[in-house]
């Protein structure tokens, strides 16, 4: 599993690649929450370059949102192809965790 993360404007960024599913769905929150830290900071996961997710993925996903709110911050999707899309409005994960066309519309919005 391959997770390219930066920081902008305070904000961390990871950018999956490939999948999360549950060969890896361990390692991708483990990453994640490792990227995070201690930092009270928001999240965006720019899924421009994931091509599936599986429902251990979702899971992983909603443990770090609750890990970042608890931290007092949010945790926002973006750039998400239609399959992948899909797959949170069927699971109703959109009412939950908020998604943008962009990397840049979710930047905007958590900068707000």
């Amino acid at each position: 599993m391959e997770i390219n993360a930066e920081r902008v404007n305070g904000l961390l960024v990871a950018k999956p690649k490939d999948r999360i599913d549950g060969s890896n769905s361990r390692v991708f929150e483990e990453s994640l929450v490792e990227a995070i830290g201690d930092s009270e900071c928001s999240v965006i996961l720019d899924f421009e370059d994931l091509n599936y997710i599986s429902s251990a993925g979702l899971r992983a996903i909603l443990l770090t949102a609750k890990k970042v709110k608890n931290s007092q911050g949010q945790l926002v999707l973006c750039s998400l192809t239609d399959p992948i899309k899909e797959v949170f409005v069927l699971s109703g994960f959109d009412k939950i965790i908020p998604i943008y066309a962009s990397r840049d519309e979710a930047v905007k919005a958590l900068a707000a």
